[in-house]
This record gives structure tokens, C-alpha cells and sequence, in this order.
């Protein structure tokens, strides 16, 4: 009998439950995570899934749609561009390539002029006779020349062009005009675009 004294008293929901002050003293401080997709604490942090799988408004799609747009246009503008910048480097580049050719051909082309002259020179002397070995070989360094792409220029009552001649001497001429190529001391020549040597002429200006 002294051994039930010493017992403490039990509340009447104590006894109905069978659970003593112990066996829920293990329960104490222990939360369960939320459900997925309800609301969260202001102490829980979201996690990338959490965002990844979060529903997106109307306004936030629009937004995404209207970047992904913009960014489009951005890249083909860009691509564009350098398709541009592209065509412009292909074209400097055949331009500067044409330009390179025309002065190797050149620096070739004026190793010839002094032989030219001199075939010009016995020409008027009549050195050259027709059927002459002298006048085939001339034939044949002419004909290299032509090959080359060399021209020659310059004659007798062109119009005087300081761009193009070369004006040794200046005869007032009556009844001239405008000043005009009397005679053609050396003939010019040009490659293509390159001038080889300007024509050397003795020009008839008006008289006073």
C-alpha cells in the first residue's frame, strides 16, 4: 500500500491516452517538411527545383519571349554584319591582288623600254629592213611587250595632257589654239592602270 502513495497522480487524458510525459518528450523540437507545392515559412529557402517548377505567369512569358526576340535580332544583325565585312575583304583583297600582279608586270615591263627605244630609233633609221634577222628579233621583243600587256602612247597633234606627257620644250605656234603635241621625242607607256614613263613631247602653244 505505501508503494501506490508514491505514485504520482495521472490526469484523466493521461490515463484515456496511455501516453505518459515521457513517451511524447521524443517528439519535442522535430518538423515535417511541407507537401509539395504548399506554401513555405518565411524561414524555408527555395531550392533551384522549387524555382524550376514554379508556375509562370502570362507577363513573365511574355517578358522571356520578347528577350529571346531581341537577342534574334541581335544575332542576325551581327551575322550580317560580318557577312558584309566578309564580302568587303574578299573584294580589297582581289582589288589589292589585281594591283600586285600589274606592278611586277610592270617592274618587268620597264627592264623593256630601253630596248624598245632603241628599236624605235633604228626604225627611223632604217635599220630595220623587212625580212632583215635584225627586224625579226625586233619583231619578236615588240610582240613580248604586246604579251605583257605594255602600250605605248603618244603621237603627233594629240592634245597636250600634263597627266600623260611630258612636255620638253614649248613652240609657239600661229594660228594654234591650244596647246597641242608638235612632236613626240620619246613615246610614253602604260600597263593597265600603271604608268611606265610619261610620253616626252615638244608641244606647239598659240602664238601672242
Amino acid at each position: 500500500m505505501g508503494r501506490m502513495d508514491d505514485e504520482e497522480p495521472r490526469t484523466p487524458s493521461e490515463k484515456d491516452s496511455g501516453v505518459g510525459p515521457a513517451e511524447g518528450a521524443g517528439t519535442e523540437g522535430h518538423t515535417t517538411d511541407p507537401a509539395p507545392g504548399a506554401p513555405r515559412g518565411d524561414g524555408d529557402a527555395l531550392t533551384v527545383d522549387d524555382i524550376l517548377g514554379a508556375p509562370q505567369s502570362a507577363a513573365a512569358a511574355d517578358a522571356e519571349d520578347a528577350v529571346l526576340a531581341d537577342l534574334e535580332t541581335a544575332l542576325l544583325h551581327d551575322l550580317k554584319r560580318l557577312q558584309a565585312e566578309y564580302a568587303n575583304y574578299r573584294r580589297r583583297t582581289e582589288e589589292q591582288r589585281e594591283v600586285e600582279i600589274e606592278r611586277a608586270k610592270g617592274a618587268a615591263a620597264k627592264v623593256l623600254i630601253p630596248v624598245l627605244d632603241d628599236l624605235d630609233r633604228a626604225d627611223k633609221h632604217g635599220d630595220l629592213e623587212e625580212g632583215s634577222p635584225f627586224a625579226a628579233i625586233a619583231e619578236k621583243i615588240r610582240g613580248a611587250a604586246e604579251r605583257l600587256g605594255m602600250t605605248a602612247y603618244g603621237a603627233a597633234g594629240e592634245v597636250f595632257d600634263p597627266q600623260q606627257h611630258e612636255a620638253i620644250f614649248q613652240q609657239p605656234t600661229p594660228g594654234a589654239t591650244e596647246t597641242t603635241v608638235l612632236e613626240v621625242v620619246e613615246v610614253g607607256y602604260r600597263l593597265g592602270s600603271i604608268e611606265l614613263r610619261p610620253a616626252k613631247v615638244v608641244v606647239a602653244v598659240p602664238a601672242e
